[in-house]
């Protein structure tokens, strides 16, 4: 990912945050060919120097097959918001789109194994429906039923071995400029749009 030294974020605690905040990444792979899928993903930051990537997918999509062992990028995107030149005040300026992304490269290895798919989607589950009024379990299904469904799906770990963060917020603009896009940012009002103004602003603050 071509970044700029101004709008490198290096810090781990950091890009993990990122990552399962904004977990349903797009996996990249250069097989027979460059394919991507779009996939949820979970992290375990203790596993390995950067972390370890866990997803599954369906059996029938092709991609899986041939990467065992393979290098293979997932990325992970944030909030971003176009930027009008007309928001600096100042002349010889030009428009440019304000984002947050994470890449992660690393090593995919697959997994049809019951027990381990098991677990796989187990976790899944147990994470996305810790926020609910009402979390559905994988214990309220039959065991039968669970096991027809792990057949036709395969999953995978990633052990991440570069993690590339980019902070495209600004940060080659001063600060009365970037002030003011923080102010016309608000002021339309969309959620990514403000998203965008509280990460300009949380830079700002340091």
């Amino acid at each position: 990912m071509y970044t700029p030294r101004s709008f490198v974020e290096e810090r781990p605690e950091r890009l993990h945050d990122f990552i399962e905040h904004n977990s349903f990444g797009i996996l990249v792979t250069a097989g027979n060919g460059i394919v991507a899928s779009h996939l949820p993903f979970l992290l375990d930051r203790d596993s390995g120097p950067h972390g370890q990537l866990t997803s599954h997918m369906a059996k029938a999509n092709p991609q899986w097959r041939e990467l065992d062992s393979c290098e293979v990028l997932t990325i992970f995107h944030g909030p971003h918001a176009y930027i009008s030149p007309t928001w600096y005040q100042a002349g010889n300026t030009v428009p440019t789109w304000n984002y947050v992304a994470v890449h992660a490269t690393g090593t995919l290895r697959v997994t049809e194994a019951p027990e381990q798919l098991r677990d796989i989607v187990r976790c899944s589950v147990d994470t996305h429906e810790a926020h609910m009024p009402t979390p559905w379990s994988m214990d309220s299904v039959d065991d039968a039923f669970i096991d027809q469904l792990l057949k036709s799906i395969v999953g995978f770990t990633i052990e991440i071995t570069r993690l590339e963060g980019k902070w495209k917020l600004n940060q080659n603009h001063n600060v009365e400029r970037r002030e003011r896009v923080i102010d016309a940012l608000q002021i339309r009002g969309s959620d990514t749009e403000c998203e965008i103004a509280r990460l300009m602003q949380e830079r700002l603050d340091k």
